[in-house]
C-alpha cells in the first residue's frame, strides 16, 4: 500500500496561516503534502484568488496525517 502524497507548487492558505514573528508564519494542511523548499512561490487565499505575495518555505513537516510549512513571507502584492 503506498503513502498518498500531493505535490504543491504554491501556497493556499485559506486564512489557516498563522504568524509566528515578524514575516514568519505556519499553515497546517491535512494530509501529506510536497513543496519546493529554499525558492519563491506564489502565495494565494484560495486557488482562484489573485496572486497576493511571494514567500520561502523554510522548514516542511509530515505528522499525524498532516503536512506543516513554516515560510517567510518576502513580499506582499495585495493586502486581502
Amino acid at each position: 500500500m503506498g503513502m498518498p502524497l500531493e505535490l504543491n507548487t504554491m501556497i493556499v492558505t485559506k486564512g489557516n496561516e498563522v504568524r509566528q514573528q515578524d514575516n514568519q508564519f505556519t499553515l497546517k494542511k491535512e494530509g501529506y503534502r510536497l513543496y519546493p523548499i529554499d525558492i519563491p512561490i506564489e502565495l494565494r487565499h484560495t486557488i482562484e484568488s489573485d496572486y497576493r505575495a511571494t514567500a520561502v518555505i523554510e522548514k516542511l513537516e509530515w505528522e499525524d496525517q498532516q503536512t506543516i510549512i513554516t515560510y517567510q513571507l518576502l513580499a506582499l502584492h495585495s493586502s486581502n
